[in-house]
């Protein structure tokens, strides 16, 4: 299986939602709050697209790569930092680095907050990715996880789906 960097994403935000999405019942395209993170990311930084480019590498699409700096930048909508926000971006740094990127560094960037993140790639960050990688294959080979405490859900795409039986 590969892994993307969405799943390493929803590795950390909610275990049912990877095994939900992995399994082709994706929500995503019918959310208002993932246009409006799309749109933002999309706005935020338009200067941007004279100094980087789009980085496809097959299993990651990375919006912004700074080939002078080897630097990649990630925007998010959100109006708080999540741990999951990072992980993603780690992920994005293992990949880089399997292409050959000796020192790929990131800078996470939460426009609505006005906050800027360096993530640097660290030694152990390899293990850590494995690790990762093999929490995601034992989540997707499994059965679908429980559903989460409620006040985490309520902004996610899957929020009807996994709450269907509540009154």
């Amino acid at each position: 299986m590969k892994i993307t960097a969405t799943y390493i994403s929803y590795l950390h935000l909610c275990k049912r939602k990877l095994w939900l999405h992995v399994n082709q019942l994706t929500m995503e395209h019918s959310s208002e709050l993932v246009a409006e993170g799309k749109l933002i990311g999309e706005t935020s930084y338009p200067q941007r697209a004279e100094k980087g480019k789009e980085l496809d590498l097959g299993i990651a699409k990375i919006d912004f790569f700074d080939f002078k700096t080897e630097t990649l930048h990630e925007i998010k909508k959100s109006n708080k930092k999540e741990e999951a926000h990072k992980a993603q971006v780690i992920y994005y740094l293992y990949l880089l680095k399997g292409i050959g990127i000796k020192s790929p560094k990131a800078i996470l960037e939460y426009p609505t907050l006005r906050i800027r993140e360096e993530i640097i790639w660290e030694e152990g960050m390899t293990a850590l990715v494995e690790q990762w990688k093999k929490a995601v294959t034992n989540i997707v080979d499994g059965d679908c996880p429980p559903k989460i405490t409620k006040s985490k859900c309520k902004k996610c795409s899957y929020f009807d789906f996994c709450w269907i039986d509540e009154v």
